[in-house]
C-alpha cells in the first residue's frame, strides 16, 4: 500500500503546489490515485488555511474526493487541530461524515479516549506512533492495540544521513504492534529514505507533499502525482511487482 498524504500542516506560505481547498484537494487526490496511490491521507482546512475537524469542513473535504476517487479516506486527529483533549473527542463525535480512517497521536493527550471513540463510530484508527516519543511503550499495553487499523511509525528525524537508522529503532520498538499491518513513513529530508527502506522491508509507506516537497533527485515537486509516481520508483514496486 502507498499511501498519498496530500497536505499536511502545510499552508499557503509552502506554495501554491500544496492544496488547500475541498475542490483542490479533490483534484489531487484523483491525480494521485491514477498515479498509482491506493490510499489518502488529508487534512481538512479551515477558511484561513488552519487544519481543523469541523464537522462542516471535513464533509465538505471528504465529500469532494469521494466524488473523484473509490480508494479509502482518512483525515487528522492531530491535538494541534484542537488542544483541549474533552473539546477534541466533542469534535469527532459530532461528525457527520466519517472518513475511513483517522490517525491518532498515541503520545498525544486523551489519545485512548479519541481511539475509542473513533472506532465505536466505525472509522478505521492509524495508531501514530512517533520516534521520540513514549508512543511505543504505550500503545504496547494499550487495550485498543489489537483493534486498529494500521500503525503509523512516524520517522520525525528529517536528516538524511540518520533518519533510516531512526526508523529501524522505532520499528524495533513498535514489535509485533499487536498483530496489526505497519507503515513505515519519514518527513522532509528522511522522507525517501525511510521510504526505500520501507520498500526494501516490504511494509505499507506514503509519500505526499505532507512529508516531502522535494523529488528524490531534490528539486522542487509540482504535485502529489509526481510524488507518489516517483515513490512507487523507489520503492521498488516494478521490481516487487514482477518477482
Amino acid at each position: 500500500m502507498v499511501q498519498v498524504c496530500l497536505n499536511g500542516s502545510r499552508g499557503a506560505a509552502d506554495g501554491a503546489v500544496v492544496p488547500l481547498s475541498p475542490q483542490a484537494l479533490a483534484e489531487s487526490a484523483a491525480a494521485a490515485v491514477a498515479a498509482g496511490a491506493t490510499d489518502i491521507h488529508v487534512h481538512p482546512k479551515s477558511p484561513c488555511g488552519d487544519d481543523t475537524l469541523s464537522p462542516r469542513v471535513l464533509a465538505a473535504t471528504l465529500d469532494a474526493i469521494r466524488a473523484r476517487v473509490s480508494v479509502p479516506v482518512g483525515v487528522t486527529t492531530g491535538a494541534w487541530t484542537e488542544p483541549d483533549p474533552v473539546r477534541r473527542l466533542e469534535r469527532v463525535r459530532d461528525w457527520t461524515v466519517l472518513p475511513d480512517h483517522a490517525s491518532v497521536n498515541w503520545h498525544e493527550p486523551g489519545a485512548e479516549e479519541l481511539a475509542a471513540a473513533l472506532i465505536e463510530r466505525g472509522v478505521g484508527v492509524e495508531a501514530g506512533i512517533w520516534s521520540g516519543t513514549d508512543a511505543a511503550s504505550r500503545f504496547a499495553v494499550s487495550p485498543l492495540g489489537p483493534r486498529v487499523l494500521r500503525v503509523l511509525a512516524e520517522v520525525t528525524d528529517g536528516s538524511p544521513e540518520t533518519a533510516e537508522d531512526t526508523a529501524r529503532a522505532l520499528l524495533a520498538e513498535v514489535g509485533v504492534a499487536h498483530g496489526r499491518p505497519v507503515l513505515l513513513h519519514g518527513e522532509d529530508g528522511g522522507a525517501w529514505p525511510v521510504l526505500r527502506l520501507a520498500g526494501r522491508l516490504g511494509l505499507a509507506t506514503r509519500i505526499g507533499l505532507e512529508d516531502t516537497l522535494v523529488l528524490p533527485d531534490g528539486e522542487p515537486a509540482f504535485s502529489n502525482a509526481q510524488l507518489v509516481a516517483a515513490g512507487l520508483v523507489q520503492y521498488g514496486w516494478g521490481q516487487r511487482s514482477s518477482s
